[in-house]
């Protein structure tokens, strides 16, 4: 249990454990998380609900007016 006290072993750890860290965010610096993509397709599914709400209403008037010719 001494030797993990000496002054050489506890600086390695701490060096290892900086280098590991700076390795790990070089390494997913550059990775494409697909942020712009997934913005694009919420954006694409936002205009069709905004659509299908435009032509909702008139699909209900639609039905009004033929049940009103029925009677």
């Amino acid at each position: 249990m001494e030797w993990l006290l000496n002054p050489w072993v506890i600086s390695i750890i701490i060096v290892s454990v900086v280098v590991s860290n700076i390795a790990a965010i070089k390494y997913t610096a550059n990775m494409k998380f697909g942020r712009h993509d997934k913005t694009k397709e919420l954006l694409r599914k936002q205009r069709e609900v905004e659509n299908l709400k435009h032509q909702q209403p008139q699909d209900d008037a639609a039905d009004q007016d033929d049940t009103t010719d029925k009677k």
